[in-house]
């Protein structure tokens, strides 16, 4: 019976552990990651609760959406990381992880279900630190909101077919990116206008911010097309090196992303409220305990 004929529209990952298996290296690099991944979540999550107060009440609710979304990518991140370690079982006869049998497949919609519930709470994040000069805010807000949701959902479809079918793949991955490019534009727009008349400090860090925004969402379609990048061509390799490379890859790819779109970027723009909160005069070890 034919790979494709056993396990459907299964995730590339879940491919190379029936064809080829892992090595040890791939199989326990891949689990730090992911265990990594989940444990700078937690870590930052600390962070954003110790420091809700260094910043003026009404910068606060920013701090508080990266709570929310710590908790949500925390605890998700550590059920993928088990649903990795499950998914595959040791051959002592090879040397080899391959996709155990009668468990759960590898599945990175879990990684599509915490950005469903991230990516429109990132994107709102920055409408509480600076003021829209010429946007509508509502209007940006439900810009965010509908291209973040539609881009998400239509790339969790089109990760379904990456090994059986390529047209769909494609299909649904370009419908994605147009969704995708229209975030970027929007984002753009919001830190060029957020930028004006704030400290000079605070739109230095502005710019650090749309660099890393920038640079790690860019990070997301390389890994929703690591499988047909090592090597290129029109199909997945499934085994030997470039499979493995492909599937440690990705997820190293993911989960950089992960941690500087939402944990960079939440500090980055923690530090814009409290040079923005400081110009206005506001004193944490004065009016913190206050407010």
């Amino acid at each position: 019976m034919q790979a494709t004929e056993r396990l459907g529209n299964a995730t590339f990952e879940n491919y190379v552990g029936l064809e080829n298996g892992l090595s040890e290296m791939s199989f326990q690099m891949v689990a730090h990651v992911l265990t990594v991944g989940y444990a700078v979540m937690f870590a930052a999550l600390i962070y954003f609760i110790l420091t809700i107060k260094t910043v003026q009440p009404k910068y606060r609710t920013t701090a508080v959406l990266s709570v929310v979304v710590m908790v949500s990518a925390g605890l998700l991140l550590f059920v993928q990381a088990q649903n990795w370690v499950n998914a595959f079982s040791f051959d002592t006869d090879q040397g080899r992880y391959f996709l155990a049998d009668g468990a759960a497949l590898f599945n990175n919609g879990y990684r599509y279900l915490n950005w469903l519930i991230d990516v429109p709470m990132l994107l709102f994040q920055i409408l509480f630190v600076v003021s829209l000069t010429k946007s509508s805010f509502s209007s940006v807000r439900n810009r965010f909101w509908f291209s973040g949701t539609m881009m998400i959902v239509t790339g969790y479809i089109g990760q379904y077919f990456e090994v059986t079918n390529f047209t769909l793949f494609v299909v649904w991955g370009t419908v994605s990116t147009i969704f995708f490019i229209d975030i970027l534009i929007t984002m753009k727009k919001v830190i060029a206008e957020g930028s004006e008349g704030i400290p000079a400090d605070a739109k230095r860090y502005m710019g650090y911010i749309w660099t890393v925004f920038f640079f790690s969402w860019m990070l997301y379609p390389g890994a929703y097309l690591m499988p047909y990048l090592i090597p290129p061509g029109l199909e997945p390799s499934l085994t030997g090196l470039a499979a493995e490379a492909a599937v440690v890859g990705r997820q190293l790819t993911y989960t950089i992303a992960d941690v500087s779109s939402k944990v960079i970027y939440g500090i980055l723009l923690t530090i814009v409220a409290q040079i923005m909160s400081n110009a206005d005069g506001y004193d944490y070890n004065r009016d913190g305990e206050t407010n």
